[in-house]
């Protein structure tokens, strides 16, 4: 009986807790849950939202306006003036209470609605402006998928977006989600005004508008949804922030897969390698990756090779793996390997250590793409031996990048699903809950924690989130000792869609290597755009040798990585035709738009201004960066011829009605890694800037000259200009050449005519 009546007590002290204790003071009125501190001040009509749990804040100046004879006019927001003391009156100019402000709670979500009183003809709407503040790592995005859309955003540096409803704290993996009749969402100017280095973000205050509406039940409500655990219970189980410390930016490099499948030796890779000291590491180029370096005696087929020994192929790599890791070293690259840890075609290892490896019930060796002999992950001595040999070529041989393969993929031929089928679980000789990500843990342990690790394949469902800094999310582009075909590079693109969502928030993407060597030019570029526009590792993979001048730019215009993260917090799996991204850097904002054509006929794409969140009452210029050309200006949207299976890249610019910079060729994105800075004096008449120079690479860059200006003159501080050309379509070309790479100073006259 006594416990019957606690459990009676406990329920009531629980139903009495949820219930909002509200104080009213002379001109102050407040709410208080377990979940949200409300506090309203009458004579500022200010409100105050704390998120007790999470910290959440939000605060701001709440007003009512009534449309009435063509016009606004301001209702007063008071006390409450009845018995009903958890609701707020809407006064008309009158003094009559017109209407209420309810507000109520409901675990993390917070609604305050506008509601008529008895008079229900007048249409009014209620807006709350202020700030609001989740924690020291968040940014403003977008958490709930459009029901009909065909874009997906990104953004580098703190840019916006009026599609945005949502703050998202990395740290903590919080949302804060807006709803209303509308909402618009800013975030305040940094000097340093980008993103996604820890310590660059520090309790952001957010500008906000929200509003409700009381003569439309639908949008009568603004609403404040806490959403804890956002990744982690819906996508992320193990869900954990990438590791930028050590690894800040996607990983660029070269790898001899695709260019020699299998065949590459030490002097093929080291030419290789002299060819992108040359052309590809002045721009950024990091690391050279060694593929197929085992001993086997099939140069395709992976499961025969000999994955477990450390023992390299003897013909193709005669001074072994230490010393060519030194002499990558020495052409300026840091060296990277590729490991296959959970199998070998190595009959002779096998018969070594048989104990270590999985038998089915007949004592067959299992095999799988690993290897024709699996190891079992359940025994300590198994994970001692990956652990061993990973440290010794970090340590001994002196790799740097891991590419560690036969992961997460999709076939039961990769480890996570192997390990997960009953007959496997079985055949494991000591009882093992988690043996892959056992197997991670001695992966991370051997490498060491100063190492960058390639998940190929990784998946954010996995164990491997924590651990490792980048994931290949796209299955191979093309087939051994083929070219690649369209489908390879269709799929690329899908995957890099399908994975976005947690690309610079978990790890760094990787949808597989940028081929461009064989492909149609349309495709090459539309490759280029797909791997470097969302700010993905780039990885080249084709014979440098091979490429003309043209080609070889597409690669150089991928380097280094800008520095991008996404806008849309959600898995995208259709093939969307409108890419955005938002560059913000402290001297301006622009947006580098993709209109892809998956199609296999030409078409004519519409952009719609508003859908890529910009403002449609503002006149807007757009520059076609593959063509270099303006293609004029528009408001609220333009079309553009797109041919069958390519893109056109385009750069959006307010138009200003004075000189104004628009792109450069020296990156896709049109100024995001190049451009320092930029200032335009209206009264000389002077626009100056700041650009970084790649080292005897000329560099153009595109300026808007509007009617009633001319060029002057033009000079750079210790460069040259060596080119000043002025086009039909009224920009100017300005081509600036260093001998060294760094930093210059330009500085363009204008006259008024």
């Amino acid at each position: 009986m006594f416990c019957v009546l606690l459990l009676i007590l406990l329920l009531l002290s629980q139903v009495v807790f949820a219930q909002p204790m509200v104080n009213i003071n002379d001109r102050s009125w407040a709410m208080v849950n377990n979940e949200w501190q409300i506090r309203f001040e009458e004579g500022a009509s200010t409100l105050a939202l704390l998120h007790q749990p999470t910290g959440a804040e939000i605060a701001g100046k709440l007003s009512f306006t009534v449309k009435a004879d063509g016009s606004l006019h301001p209702w007063s927001i008071i006390l409450p003036r009845d018995s009903v003391s958890s609701r707020l009156s809407i006064l008309d100019r009158q003094s009559n209470v017109q209407g209420y402000i309810t507000i109520g709670v409901v675990g993390g979500s917070l609604h305050i609605t506008a509601v008529h009183r008895p008079l229900q003809k007048y249409e009014g709407e209620l807006t709350l402006n202020g700030t609001m503040s989740l924690g020291r790592e968040t940014f403003a995005c977008r958490t709930r998928p459009p029901a009909v859309g065909r874009v997906v955003q990104m953004a580098s540096g703190n840019a916006d977006s009026a599609l945005n409803d949502s703050l998202f704290d990395i740290a903590t993996d919080t949302a804060l989600r807006l709803s209303g009749h509308s909402v618009a969402i800013r975030t305040p100017r940094q000097e340093n005004d980008k993103l996604n280095f820890p310590g660059r973000l520090h309790n952001l205050s957010f500008t906000l508008r929200i509003s409700a509406i009381v003569h439309n039940a639908a949008r009568s409500s603004m609403v404040f949804d806490v959403v804890r655990d956002y990744y982690r219970s819906r996508y992320i189980p193990h869900y954990k922030p990438i590791n930028k410390h050590r690894c800040p930016s996607p990983p660029t490099g070269w790898m001899s897969w695709y260019a020699y499948f299998g065949a590459a030796g030490e002097e093929d890779n080291l030419a290789e390698a002299r060819l992108g000291a040359k052309y590809l590491k002045p721009f950024g180029l990091e690391y050279w990756h060694i593929e197929s370096w085992q001993e086997s005696p099939d140069r395709l087929n992976v499961r025969k090779f000999h994955n477990l020994s450390l023992q390299s192929n003897s013909v193709r790599f005669p001074h072994g793996m230490k010393w060519l890791a030194d002499e990558i070293r020495e052409l300026g690259f840091k060296p990277g390997i590729w490991t296959v840890p959970f199998g070998t075609g190595d009959k002779a290892f096998y018969e070594a250590h048989r104990d270590w490896f999985l038998h089915d019930v007949n004592g067959r060796p299992m095999q799988n793409w690993c290897g024709l002999y699996l190891f079992d992950p359940s025994q300590k001595a198994v994970r001692q031996h990956i652990e061993d040999t990973h440290r010794t070529m970090s340590r001994d041989w002196g790799y740097e990048y891991f590419k560690i393969d036969g992961m997460s993929a999709i076939s039961p031929g990769y480890s996570a699903h192997f390990y997960e089928r009953p007959e496997v679980r079985a055949a494991f000789k000591e009882k093992c809950e988690a043996p892959f990500r056992l197997c991670i843990e001695a992966l991370r342990h051997g490498i060491g924690e100063d190492r960058i690790w390639l998940a190929c394949l990784g998946h954010y469902s996995g164990p491997e989130v924590g651990y490792v800094d980048a994931s290949r999310v796209g299955m191979d582009l093309m087939k051994p000792d083929q070219l690649p075909e369209w489908h390879g590079y269709y799929q690329q693109a899908r995957c890099t869609l399908n994975q976005l969502f947690v690309h610079s928030i978990i790890w760094h993407g990787y949808s597989d290597t940028l081929l461009v060597g064989h492909a149609p030019m349309s495709t090459a570029r539309l490759a280029t755009t797909v791997v470097g526009l969302p700010g993905q590792m780039m990885f080249s993979g084709d014979k440098l040798a091979e490429l003309s001048t043209e080609r070889m730019r597409l690669l150089q215009s991928v380097l280094p990585v800008c520095d991008v993260r996404p806008l849309d917090l959600f898995p995208i799996i259709k093939m969307l035709p409108v890419w955005d991204l938002k560059v913000r850097r402290p001297f301006g904002q622009w947006d580098v738009v993709s209109l892809f054509n998956w199609g296999d006929e030409s078409a004519d794409l519409e952009l719609r201004f508003e859908e890529i969140g910009l403002s449609d009452e503002v006149e807007y210029l757009v520059y076609d960066f593959w063509n270099q050309s303006l293609l004029g200006s528009f408001s609220r949207r333009f079309t553009a011829a797109v041919a069958a299976r390519s893109n056109r890249l385009l750069a959006v610019h307010p138009f200003r009605n004075r000189p104004q910079f628009l792109s450069t060729d020296r990156h896709i994105t049109q100024g995001g890694v190049s451009l320092e800075s930029l200032t335009w004096d209206h009264n000389q008449k002077v626009l100056s800037g700041s650009v970084r120079l790649v080292g005897n690479f000329p560099s153009r860059l595109v300026f808007y000259v509007p009617e009633g200006y001319v060029l002057k003159a033009s000079n750079a501080e210790d460069a040259q200009v060596t080119e000043v050309k002025a086009n039909p379509d009224g920009t100017t070309g300005v081509t600036i050449q260093r001998p060294t790479s760094g930093s210059v100073k330009w500085r363009l006259v204008f006259d008024r005519i």
